[in-house]
């Protein structure tokens, strides 16, 4: 699957955040928020994640209306940050669904999980603001973490018509056709207004 983008992105949603298991960290990492001066080791990170260096801090987050240091996420190794995601608050999501946001890991420190323990504490960030609910968006390509939003329940949410043939790609692409069965409903059903998931 070639690493370009097709539009519109991909929808997945976890329709509850009852009962979400304890972060348990890899030896060697220890897991806290933002701190003045993280800017440089988040850039850092998103920059080798999404192969860009189109995001700046400042302006990609901290001048968001709804960053608080609290809802970005850093797990760190000998406190360096090395694993980012964000409890970020979409409006057209609405005041109880939270989005998962900017989610990276260093190529260094992948295939340790670290991806799903930093976006596990984003969901716990929204339990502790009152979301009942989750969403986020990604990119096709980006197959690791498919596979982790779905092993962290996450399911797709049909935005457009051309997504239902790219979500069946999908899961072939990871071994997981049984995937297309499990989400028939969904892959046959209609397409979803965003606002409101």
């Amino acid at each position: 699957m070639p690493n370009e983008r097709l539009t519109p992105q991909l929808l997945m949603r976890r329709v509850h955040l009852r009962d979400l298991p304890a972060i348990v960290l890899p030896p060697g990492y220890a897991l806290r928020h933002f701190r003045p001066g993280d800017e440089p080791a988040w850039e850092k990170i998103i920059e080798e994640t999404f192969q860009t260096t189109n995001y700046v801090f400042d302006a990609a987050m901290k001048a968001n209306a709804c960053f608080r240091p609290e809802r970005v996420w850093f797990i760190t190794q000998d406190d360096q940050p090395v694993a980012t995601a964000s409890a970020w608050q979409e409006p057209r999501f609405g005041p109880l669904i939270g989005a998962l946001h900017m989610v990276g890991v260093r190529p260094g420190h992948q295939g340790r999980q670290l991806g799903y323990w930093v976006s596990l504490a984003a969901l716990h960030r929204f339990v502790v603001e009152g979301r009942i609910e989750a969403a986020l968006q990604t990119d096709d390509f980006r197959l690791a973490a498919v596979k982790t939003y779905l092993r962290m329940g996450f399911e797709p949410v049909l935005v457009n018509e051309n997504q239902r043939d790219r979500w069946r790609t999908i899961f072939t692409a990871i071994s997981r056709p049984d995937l297309a069965a499990q989400f028939e409903p969904i892959l046959n059903g209609p397409v979803t207004n965003v606002e409101g998931v």
